[in-house]
C-alpha cells in the first residue's frame, strides 16, 4: 500500500474508465449523483471519513408542560470533528427555563453510522424547586439509520455543575426522522434527576438542516 502512488493520483471518470450508462441525457441531468461519477469516479473510503452523516440542524419545538423551545445543533467547527450545539427553553405556566451550549468532539469519523463524543460546556436550569449552572459535563452517543439527516438517534448524559450540593444529572433521548430533504421532525425526551427533585420534559421539535 505504502508503495502505490495510485493513492495520491486524482481518480479517474467515468469515461476513463470506459463505463458507458447508456441513460438518457434528461435522466442525467435530474441525477446530481450520475453526473458526479460522470465528472469523477468517488473515493467512497474517504467519504465515509470526513462527510458527516449527520447535519447542522435548527431546532423550534413543545412540550408538554406547555413551553417552547428553540436551538441549534451540531455546528461544524471548520473540518475537524467538533461541533456546537445550543439551546433556550422556558415554559409559559412554570418557572422552569434553561440555557446551555455544548461543545462536541466525536471520536469516531464523522461519517461513521455510530459514533460517541464527550461533552463540555455550560448550563443554567431553573425548575421549580431547585436551580443550578455552572460546567455541564457528559458524553454523545449517537445512531445514524440514515446518512445525512434522513434519519437518527441519539442519547445524551450530562451533569451539571458535577461533584457540587446543586449538581443534576441530564438524560436525553431524541429520534429524528426526515419528512423532506431539508424539514425533520424529532422527538426529546429528557430526565433532570437532582437531589431536591426529579423533573421530565417530553417535546416535539421541528429541525430545519442545513447544508446539502
Amino acid at each position: 500500500m505504502w508503495g502505490n502512488p495510485g493513492w495520491c493520483q486524482t481518480l479517474p471518470s467515468a469515461q476513463d474508465l470506459g463505463l458507458d450508462l447508456d441513460l438518457k441525457p434528461e435522466v442525467i441531468q435530474k441525477s446530481p449523483v450520475l453526473q458526479r461519477w460522470q465528472r469523477q469516479v468517488p473515493n467512497i473510503l474517504d467519504e465515509i471519513k470526513n462527510e458527516p452523516s449527520f447535519r447542522t440542524r435548527l431546532r423550534l419545538g413543545y412540550s408538554q408542560t406547555g413551553g417552547m423551545n428553540l436551538g441549534v445543533e451540531d455546528i461544524f467547527i471548520g473540518n475537524s470533528r467538533f461541533t456546537v450545539s445550543g439551546d433556550y427553553y422556558r415554559a409559559f405556566n412554570h418557572n422552569k427555563h434553561s440555557y446551555g451550549v455544548n461543545f462536541n468532539y466525536y471520536l469516531r469519523p464523522l461519517g461513521s453510522y455510530v459514533n460517541i463524543a464527550p461533552v463540555l460546556g455550560y448550563r443554567h436550569l431553573e425548575a421549580e424547586k431547585y436551580s443550578t449552572d455552572g460546567v455541564n459535563l457528559g458524553a454523545k452517543l449517537l445512531f445514524v439509520l440514515s446518512r445525512g439527516g434522513g434519519a437518527d438517534m441519539s442519547l445524551t448524559q450530562s451533569w451539571i455543575a458535577p461533584g457540587t450540593a446543586e449538581e443534576v444529572g441530564l438524560t436525553r433521548l431524541s429520534v429524528g426522522y426526515a419528512v423532506t430533504r431539508k424539514l425533520r421532525i424529532s422527538t426529546d425526551i429528557e430526565k433532570q434527576n437532582a437531589k431536591k427533585s426529579r423533573d421530565s420534559r417530553l417535546g416535539v421539535v421541528l429541525e430545519w438542516m442545513l447544508g446539502n
